[in-house]
Formats: structure tokens, C-alpha cells, sequence
């Protein structure tokens, strides 16, 4: 299971933040609501110019 968050270019440092900081508790929330299923959970932070696998 995948998400892929969308986000425009300028923003693509602001969203990874300093350290991995701010993409590292984006990741915490999303594993943490993930479903029962035990599936691997996947964020990919795109930039809005970077085509979606």
C-alpha cells in the first residue's frame, strides 16, 4: 500500500524539513492509521512535476 503525497517544488524542502524532521512525523501518522492488514506502508513525497509511479 502506497500514498503519495503531492506537493508543488518549492515546497518539497519545507515538507522534508530540517533532518528528515517533518517527513519523519508525516511517516509516524500514516503508519500509524494504516489498516489491520499487515501490508507495508509507503510514503512517497512527489514534487508536483515529478510523475506518479
Amino acid at each position: 500500500m502506497a500514498f503519495d503525497l503531492t506537493v508543488a517544488p518549492d515546497d518539497v524542502g519545507r515538507v522534508i524539513g530540517k533532518q528528515g524532521r517533518v517527513a519523519q512525523a508525516v511517516r509516524t501518522i500514516v503508519y500509524a492509521v494504516k489498516s489491520p492488514y499487515s501490508k507495508r506502508v509507503r510514503l512517497n513525497i512527489l514534487d508536483a512535476k515529478q510523475p506518479s509511479k
